[in-house]
């Protein structure tokens, strides 16, 4: 059965399960939230295709999305909102119905399919054992503590997983469209195992770098500095 869904498309993916918060100050999306508290209702959160993010009407989005349940709002001047949100089902973009005052689309909600092979919960067990190392990495790359908490839903933790994998949008998106829960897990396994050892070239050479700065009697690099060493995405390939 399809649904009639109000669209905010963003530079981000949102997973079932994840948190999304938006600063929301454009004037058709703060009229969209409104409407979206007066009815109760949420709104369908894609990836752009083409287009930007703010003031561009013939925005092109990507198929697949989530839809967002609010969460939290806060009121603030001028009409403008913080908005607290977490993702719900996905969606399959069907039809654009409108794009004034924004974009309006007809979807059918996505569910995944493969939960009940044999093998997921192995690929699950996997995942979770090359992320937390993952997540492990990172924390020290970045000198801050971390802490995951999996569920033994095999969908939940592959939504998880590819919330939180730093990589590149377009292929969060990849993640996010795929609609068996093996074929997710095994491709995130994928990425874990050629990201892993490419965090710990990264932290090898940051400790060396660092020990240098050390012994040269130099201050440790701010975060800003560090980034030279960690950014945000690796490669995939």
């Amino acid at each position: 059965m399809s649904t009639r869904l109000r669209l905010f498309p963003l530079n981000a993916v949102l997973f079932p399960g994840a948190v999304l918060n938006l600063h929301v100050f454009e004037p058709r999306y703060k009229q969209m939230i409104g409407e979206c508290l007066e009815s109760g209702e949420g709104f369908g959160v894609v990836l752009i295709r083409e287009g930007q993010e703010a003031g561009d009407p013939s925005v092109e989005p990507h198929q697949i999305g989530s839809l967002a349940e609010i969460v939290e709002v806060t009121p603030l001047p001028f009409g403008r909102y913080y908005v607290s949100t977490i993702g719900r089902q996905r969606f399959r973009i069907r039809e654009i119905l409108s794009r004034e005052p924004y974009l309006t689309v007809e979807a059918d909600f996505v569910e995944d399919a493969g939960a009940a092979d044999p093998e997921v919960a192995r690929l699950k067990d996997d995942v979770r054992d090359a992320f937390l190392e993952y997540a492990e990495l990172i924390a020290q790359a970045g000198g801050r503590e971390t802490s995951v908490d999996f569920p033994a839903d095999p969908q939940t933790t592959s939504f998880i997983v590819g919330d939180a994998l730093q990589i590149a949008d377009t292929i969060k998106q990849r993640l996010l469209e795929i609609e068996n829960t093996k074929q997710r897990l095994s491709l995130e396994l994928g990425f874990l195992r050629r990201l892993l050892p490419q965090l710990r070239k990264l932290i090898e050479k940051r400790a060396v770098e660092l020990q240098a700065r050390k012994d040269r009697g130099e201050p440790e690099p701010q975060r800003g500095e560090q980034e030279r060493y960690f950014g945000k995405y690796f490669s995939v390939n």
